[in-house]
């Protein structure tokens, strides 16, 4: 065989060599990209994502989208090929596996952590959006969790309203903490509290019927935390909330905190006369708070090509994730800096009068 024609065959069959292991070979990185968006105002699978009964709603027109953004599982195995693909589109972002399934978490456990998040988000959009309207929510500390082999495995129960801790009134979820490592690992802690069984039967009487029920005492022994010398009863404290007329979100298949500020606007729009939107597309995301504050997000860049791809043309983005949005932003829309919602409140209205020189953009800088 010539030599030429050797070389040619042995270079050939090694390309054939390196594109089966960039088949076969995993690595270790998972892909996010650009997931679908939903109108809050609109419907989503034939029923109004958000529903409210008992209270006065208007009409509303234009989008507050949230978005979102998919990512592989936490079973999959990415091949070579797979990322090098993912590395060079520029709509797809591939990042370290241990980025999104952190500490070896499998893909159940995280669709558990993020369903729990998200119904945490729709809580807190409630919240918020209502004390935006000056409208009274009823709020109290309860049991979030129980750590499971903990202390308190067995004696306290997620939903029980926790009235005190050593005889002192607990107002907010940090004070259950913050009185149970007064003490040294070893030592009893006093808990009154609601059970959640009671908690409910009691809230669906009323306000009052809740503030009237009987709570117990429940003694808890400590014991040192995994990570220092604190004392802990393995609970996780948190705040529900009684509101003055129902509201539901209807959404399935989405995780995560991030849509809290388009719900939050999403109902605020709809429980008011004025039309906030003005018939713009309008979407973005952030975390909020009962009070109002709105938090970072991973996966901005995916969300800001979602949204422009659905005809956004403003795009609500926290603070936090302002410069890293701002490195590389889709043609047509303009990224609009939130920290609270009275600030999205505020540009809202900015942009519906068309002053686009009063909107707080991001920069990359």
């Amino acid at each position: 065989m010539p030599r030429r024609t050797a070389t040619m065959l042995a270079s050939t069959l090694m390309l054939i060599a390196l594109l089966c292991a960039g088949v076969l070979l995993p690595v270790p990185y998972a892909e996010m990209s650009p997931g679908p968006t939903v109108n809050t105002l609109g419907e989503h699978d034939g029923e109004p994502v958000l529903q409210i009964e008992g209270r006065k709603t208007y009409a509303t027109t234009g989008h507050l989208n949230m978005t979102t953004v998919r990512v592989t599982g936490a079973d999959y195995d990415m091949n070579l090929v797979e990322a090098v693909y993912g590395w060079l589109a520029h709509d797809n972002l591939v990042v370290p596996h241990d980025t999104l399934y952190p500490d070896g978490k499998t893909e159940e456990q995280s669709t558990q952590e993020n369903a729990e998040e998200f119904s945490q988000s729709q809580e807190s959009a409630k919240v918020a959006a209502l004390r935006e309207l000056d409208v009274p929510v009823e709020s109290w500390v309860v049991v979030g969790t129980v750590v499971k082999d903990s202390p308190a495995e067995g004696r306290l129960h997620a939903g029980d309203i926790v009235r005190s801790v050593d005889g002192t009134a607990v107002e907010k979820p940090e004070d259950v903490a913050k009185l149970v490592t007064k003490h040294a690992p070893g030592e009893p802690v006093v808990f009154s509290v609601v059970p959640a069984e009671r908690a409910a039967a009691a809230e669906k009487k009323g306000k009052e019927a809740l503030a009237a029920a009987p709570a117990e005492r429940v003694t808890v022994t400590t014991r040192k935390a995994s990570d220092d010398d604190r004392a802990i009863v393995g609970i996780q404290a948190g705040t529900d909330h009684t509101f003055p007329f129902t509201i539901d979100i209807k959404l399935a298949d989405v995780g995560g905190p991030s849509a809290g500020l388009m719900f939050a606007l999403g109902l605020v729009d709809k429980l008011t006369p004025e039309d906030l939107t003005g018939g713009t597309f309008v979407a973005g995301t952030g975390t909020i708070t009962d009070d109002g504050k709105v938090g970072p997000i991973g996966g901005i860049r995916m969300k800001t090509v979602g949204a422009r791809a659905e005809g956004a043309r403003y795009f609500l983005t926290p603070e936090a994730n302002c410069a890293d949005a701002a490195s590389d932003v889709p043609d047509g829309l303009t990224l609009v800096k939130v920290r609270t919602l009275d600030d999205a409140m505020t540009s809202l209205e900015a942009i519906r009068e068309g002053d686009r020189k009063a909107l707080p953009t991001c920069s990359a800088s």
